[in-house]
């Protein structure tokens, strides 16, 4: 545990009780002196309480003494507590967290990490905003400490992997198919670029293509959510590129919410929309509509679709957003047991800076149905909404577009993907047949061909991840 935190931690009872003498405030309409009522009555001091069943689940280290905790029964005081906290049943929602806590360990195994994740969840949505409390237990990790779990988690998993290499294989196929018009030019229109690490693969695949007497042009235009983020992108992958002497490189950053025009300046160059796992981050239906309608406009020649796997029915009530999301990040943090040890500084990296942070922030923020900006790029708070393949392919199709089936090479790039960085776990490697999760077999990463090769999903023992698909305007 990180000594800033834990020294605010160490802190909690001194600020509260502090918060407390300095206010007067009267708990539960009974006026009474600080000294005179007990430090646990009302609403108030059972939040306190509770706070210090967290403040002794974050300070212990059971790592080292892992006993087989009994998932279940875990899982299901957990949906237990969700029910009540739903149901404003606040009293046994206060019980039952203060149980939780007595029970997980961010050190634990893969099941009490994410079970306490989410009772962190579940705590904030019973302070209020402005509560300091709700601030500390919500805490945004720093863009450094972000992009660190994000390395960590692109060097040891083949999660995110998968889905650039993939979607590189797709739009050097699309580049590789209209060469002989396209002027060995080439324009990649990422939605969100974040730290720009999918693209050196392309940049190294374009490079094995082109000669000193016959280079070729590689135009990345991306969108990103801070200046910083996209001036450190655009360093990284300028001077990764110098490297390519038949490659001529330009990259633009674009602050979402830019508005865009004169995107496609060269003449029949190859233009390739990137939409990795953007489109459930936007905000409403609405935002979505106008950016695929904006992608039409463009006729690019290939728009590669990846996204996250959720429910089968859009979540539209809490507690069917909680049981998805659940489902979800359990088998993310599983399948961090065949990337490291539960030990690895890495890996409490990985879950406290990027998956913690997604939970919270998917169980304490509804989509804005009302903030609607010109073609959808930012506005409203990025929280993600993981969707079936099946919703996304009819949302794609509604819109003017069609899928394209993907060639064998995708597939067997994702096989040596995972035979490379699967670890402990048989690899799994099935067609679809139908039903749900990613077929029979034994548990680890799994390759499946879906909507009859039209889709490839990675997925943790039964449960998809993430689906990449690809697609052209009609």
């Amino acid at each position: 545990m990180e000594d800033s935190e834990e020294d605010e931690l160490l802190n909690l009872s001194l600020s509260f009780n502090r918060e407390r003498k300095n206010k007067g405030k009267i708990i539960n309409n009974n006026v009474c002196s600080t000294k005179e009522r007990n430090p646990y009555e009302g609403y108030e001091g059972k939040i306190f309480r509770l706070l210090e069943m967290r403040e002794q689940m974050v300070r212990k280290n059971s790592v080292n003494n892992i006993e087989d905790s009994n998932g279940l029964p875990l899982i299901h005081l957990l949906l237990t507590t969700a029910t009540s906290v739903d149901e404003k049943k606040f009293d046994s929602s206060l019980e039952n967290l203060t149980d939780l806590y007595q029970i997980v360990s961010l050190t634990g195994d893969s099941v009490q990490r994410v079970v306490a994740y989410f009772s962190d969840g579940l705590t904030a949505k019973l302070l209020t905003k402005k509560s300091p409390f709700y601030e500390m237990l919500m805490e945004e990790p720093t863009i450094d400490e972000e992009f660190l779990a994000f390395t960590d988690l692109y060097r040891v998993s083949p999660y995110y992997q998968f889905a650039h290499f993939t979607a590189n294989q797709v739009i050097l196929e699309a580049f590789e198919k209209e060469e002989e018009k396209n002027n060995r030019s080439i324009h990649v229109i990422d939605f969100d670029v974040s730290y720009g690490f999918q693209w050196p693969c392309l940049i190294q695949s374009l490079s094995e293509k082109a000669t000193s007497g016959n280079k070729i042009s590689l135009r990345i235009t991306g969108f990103g959510k801070n200046l910083k983020q996209l001036q450190e992108t655009e360093s990284r992958l300028v001077s990764f590129a110098k490297s390519f002497c038949n490659i001529v490189f330009e990259f633009q950053g674009l602050l979402r919410g830019s508005r865009v025009i004169n995107l496609r300046k060269k003449k029949n160059e190859t233009v390739a929309v990137n939409l990795v796992s953007y489109l459930n981050k936007l905000t409403c239906l609405m935002k979505i509509t106008d950016t695929l309608g904006f992608v039409h406009s463009l006729n690019p020649s290939i728009i590669i679709l990846v996204e996250q796997e959720g429910s089968k029915n859009p979540s539209t009530t809490f507690l069917s957003r909680f049981t998805d999301t659940l489902h979800y990040f359990a088998a993310m943090f599983d399948s961090l047991d065949d990337c490291l040890p539960l030990e690895s500084i890495e890996r409490l990296r990985i879950e406290k800076k990027l998956f913690g942070k997604q939970i919270k922030t998917m169980l304490n923020n509804n989509y804005d149905v009302d903030n609607h900006d010109a073609f959808g790029f930012g506005g409203g708070v990025e929280c993600a909404k993981y969707e079936k393949m099946e919703t996304w392919k009819t949302r794609m199709e509604n819109h003017g577009f069609v899928g394209i089936k993907m060639s064998s090479k995708c597939l067997i790039q994702a096989k040596l993907l995972l035979k490379m960085r699967t670890n402990y776990s048989p690899l799994q490697f099935e067609e679809e047949t139908g039903g749900g999760g990613g077929g029979g077999g034994g548990g680890g990463f799994r390759v499946s061909e879906r909507d009859d090769g039209k889709a490839i999903s990675l997925g943790w023992q039964n449960r998809f991840l993430l689906t990449v698909s690809a697609w052209q305007s009609l």
